[in-house]
């Protein structure tokens, strides 16, 4: 059975998990653990994986020939606080995390780069912080 979304526009989507192209997938399980996400343990031969964290799921796939000027993925999440999140990934040691910043529409946002290009944009309502 499916039921109409609020709109009326079919059937109802529920999460959604984004998928990430990586060249070295241990690199990438281990940069996104330093980030606070959950990992799969990763064994030799490995070609796809996750990271998890407060219920949002990363697809991580070995893509050895990309080239991440090309082929990077990106990602929005809506979070409680962006400017403490920004701060934790800053201060994990990652990498690629910019500080965060108020913008004109609203929100306060972040943006994280991995190291292979792909991009997790992330922000809050001001009013919410």
């Amino acid at each position: 059975m499916t039921t109409d979304t609020p709109t009326g526009q079919g059937p109802e989507i529920g999460r959604f998990e984004p998928i990430f192209p990586v060249r070295d997938l241990r690199r990438s399980l281990e940069h996104y653990k330093l980030l606070g996400f959950d990992v799969d343990d990763y064994e030799e031969g490995d070609e796809y994986s996750f990271a998890r964290r407060d219920g949002n799921q990363l697809h991580l796939t070995l893509t050895p020939d990309m080239d991440p000027l090309v082929n990077a993925a990106c990602v929005y999440f809506r979070v409680d606080d962006a400017a403490a999140l920004a701060d934790q990934w800053r201060a994990s040691g990652a990498g690629g995390t910019g500080p965060a910043h108020d913008t004109d529409y609203g929100m306060c946002e972040s943006a994280h780069v991995d190291p292979d290009n792909n991009m997790i944009k992330f922000g809050s309502r001001i009013a919410q912080r």
